[in-house]
């Protein structure tokens, strides 16, 4: 996957991007980051990339010249007529796990980061595909947000993690949230570990982690347990007309 990122702070993602899974991902050639400073593409003398809103207001606002330059380069380097550009704001679609892994489709994807009061709307019309919030809170810029997505779709990438790492059973997979972890050793502070988990039944244990991740989520996001409950018992409609068909 090749993902392009537009923003005024280049350095933010340098640091990340060159930790962890970011790294193996990057150094194995499946993913591929390109940071792109829109600062560098103002035809501004001063390099200014803002300026006062019309109408008046608090703040200023991303003049449209710079971001289309560096969007402009961006489908010049990479030999393509257009992308998916992904605006990061609080007036998006809220972020998630159904979200991350349609995107890990893509082949490029290209990540605006807005700044100050926002960016010009014209920008947003004329090459913006998705705006995304990473929740409902404000947040000084669009790097952070940006970085979880990155994070989030890399992941999902085929590759990208290695054989001891899954995100198959981890929260939001199937509408549920992940079991309770256990490591050495078996006994801290007078706690111990379960003993289903270390019985070596894994049918047992596989039962354990599923009733633990519906009874975590049913607490915690009743929101999910209503759509794996509905999830479920259409799985169990389907069942029982197979069942009728063989017949």
């Amino acid at each position: 996957m090749k993902i392009s990122v537009m923003t005024l702070f280049p350095e933010i993602f340098e640091s990340y991007l060159g930790e962890s899974m970011m790294k193996r991902a990057i150094d194995k050639d499946i993913l591929d980051v390109d940071l792109y400073n829109i600062r560098d593409f103002s035809e501004n003398k001063h390099k200014k990339v803002d300026d006062y809103p019309f109408g008046g207001g608090a703040g200023m606002v991303m003049t449209p010249q710079p971001i289309y330059s560096t969007y402009k380069k961006i489908l010049e380097d990479n030999n393509i007529e257009k992308a998916r550009v992904i605006y990061l704001s609080p007036k998006g679609k809220t972020f998630d796990q159904k979200m991350a892994k349609s995107l890990a489709k893509e082949d490029n994807i290209v990540f605006l980061c807005g700044h100050y009061e926002g960016i010009d709307q014209r920008i947003i019309d004329m090459i913006v595909t998705d705006e995304v919030s990473i929740g409902d809170y404000v947040l000084t810029g669009g790097e952070l947000p940006a970085l979880v997505m990155i994070d989030s779709i890399s992941r999902l990438i085929p590759g990208v993690l290695n054989r001891t790492e899954s995100f198959e059973d981890e929260s939001f997979e199937n509408n549920l949230l992940e079991y309770p972890q256990y490591t050495r050793p078996r006994e801290f502070e007078g706690l111990e570990v379960p003993e289903v988990i270390l019985s070596g039944n894994h049918g047992k244990i596989d039962e354990w982690r599923l009733k633990e991740a519906e009874v975590l989520t049913e607490k915690r996001r009743p929101d999910l347990w209503k759509l794996y409950k509905s999830k479920k018992m259409e799985e169990e409609r389907l069942k029982k007309r197979k069942k009728r068909r063989r017949r």
